[in-house]
């Protein structure tokens, strides 16, 4: 019984290899779980729906306040219990809630997961044809529509996606996460840096580039605050167990504070290069035409094509732009996959690879699903969507801002802000502490609150974003 005990004991320690070497490793990995889609595709394309400026310097506010609070809250209470989500919650009690609330933290990486790879097998297919030199042809108003549609080749392009991530999460923290993330992120950073330059330096960009970045309080609206307090939230990767994982990487000594503060001001800068490269980019193409602006999620797989085929080198500038996407598409992908398989190791007591077989297995399922809800089955709707689309709401509507409101009632009725100060302190000044207590317990939940019901009365077309 003794020796039952023991090794029970044992398999709930963290495992000595999963750490990061440094705040550098930590940084990079966190930094490129946060810049993924969310800023390459999804904040220019809301940005130029929300008013531009106005969407801007409102996402900032939230970013530095509500998203700052809960970046803190998920990385100390990861460091303080050394567990993912499930573990860190059941560590301050058995209570049912507390299971459901590490519960709900663990599953939605496993979800988005499936149906991200899948936009990342897009982002793979657009650039083999790029380097392949057919801008021309993905230019056409029908090529993306055709390609979806297409279900083998579609699904083959998701499966060397999902593929590749099983690859790095396998080597594992130091050597797979920390070491990919090394090297595409300074890579990243500076395929951004060019291809916002030629994009701000096309003719009639400069409007564009007003447009982005000078608030005009005109264009603001109650959505606005809405689209931007959504964006923040999927851009820096709350609610989704990521931060508790990576937190319990941490080493005792790494500074908390200045970690938060330097992966806020990462992703918000990529953010806003990627607005950058878009929104300059579009109005130079179409003459400030607010309908091909405001073009939504098809910005990037219709719209921007289009735009590169009218500047010339189109060949060169789409590949460029696809390889950077990629690279940022594929570090949340690690992030995703590395968190669900942590929660797999930590509660179910499989070893590493077979539970990264056992995520890679799910993902093939469940992404498969979404690949044929294009094609073979696109005869298929769940509550009026399409299967990939169900699934981006199910967790992102619905599930992260119940994930992070649990969040939030764990600090304020078990850990309290003692505890939070305490583990922050470890490593950190915490300057930050006042506001820290005054948005965990006032802002954080009204906020989350309005994004889950703002959420609802979307899809049962109350409100229309």
């Amino acid at each position: 019984m003794e020796n039952q005990n023991k090794s029970a004991a044992d398999r709930s320690k963290p495992q000595p290899k999963n750490t990061f070497s440094g705040n550098l490793g930590y940084i990079l990995a966190v930094a490129g779980s946060a810049v993924g889609l969310g800023n390459i595709w999804r904040f220019p394309y809301l940005a130029a729906k929300y008013g531009g400026g106005i969407f801007l310097l409102i996402y900032l506010i939230l970013m530095l306040t509500f998203g700052y609070t809960l970046i803190v809250s998920e990385t100390a209470l990861g460091r303080m219990t050394g567990k993912s989500p499930v573990g860190a919650f059941q560590s301050f009690g058995k209570k049912k809630w507390l299971k459901f609330g590490g519960w709900i933290n663990a599953v939605i990486p496993i979800l988005i997961l499936p149906y991200y790879s899948v936009i990342g097998g897009w982002v793979v297919k657009y650039l083999f044809e790029y380097l392949r030199g057919h801008a021309e042809a993905l230019a056409s108003e029908d090529y993306f529509g055709g390609f979806i549609a297409d279900s083998l080749t579609s699904e083959i392009c998701f499966a060397l996606f999902v593929i590749a991530t099983f690859f790095v999460i396998i080597a594992g923290v130091q050597n797979g996460i920390e070491t990919v993330s090394k090297i595409i992120m300074p890579i990243l950073v500076v395929l951004a840096l060019i291809t916002a330059v030629y994009s701000v330096t096309r003719p009639g960009a400069l409007a564009g580039v007003k447009y982005f970045l000078i608030p005009n309080f005109r264009n603001f609206s109650l959505m606005t605050v809405v689209a931007a307090m959504g964006q923040m939230f999927y851009s820096l990767s709350l609610a989704m167990g990521i931060l508790y994982t990576y937190g319990s990487y941490l080493k005792k000594d790494s500074d908390i504070e200045k970690n938060t503060t330097q992966v806020e001001w990462f992703d918000t800068g990529i953010a806003i290069l990627a607005g950058l490269m878009i929104i300059p980019a579009v109005f130079a193409f179409s003459g400030g035409d607010m309908a091909t602006l405001k073009a939504g999620p098809s910005l990037m797989f219709i719209t921007l094509p289009k735009v590169f085929d009218s500047m010339g080198m189109a060949n060169i500038i789409g590949s460029v732009f696809f390889f950077m996407v990629l690279f940022a598409a594929l570090t949340s992908a690690i992030s995703l996959f590395e968190t669900s398989v942590s929660t797999i190791v930590e509660e179910l007591g499989v070893k590493r690879l077979p539970s990264c077989l056992i995520v890679l297995g799910i993902s093939l399922l469940l992404g498969t699903a979404s690949v044929l809800g294009y094609g073979t089955l696109d005869f298929v709707r769940i509550f009026g969507m399409q299967v990939l689309d169900f699934f981006d709401f199910l967790t992102n509507s619905l599930m992260m801002p119940v994930s992070a409101l649990f969040t939030c009632i764990l600090i304020l009725r078990m850990v309290g802000f003692d505890g939070i100060a305490k583990e922050v302190k470890i490593s950190s000044q915490f300057k930050r502490q006042g506001m820290y207590n005054f948005v965990m317990k006032y802002i954080a939940p009204f906020f989350l609150i309005v994004i889950l019901l703002s959420s609802i009365a979307s899809v049962l077309g109350w409100i229309t974003f």
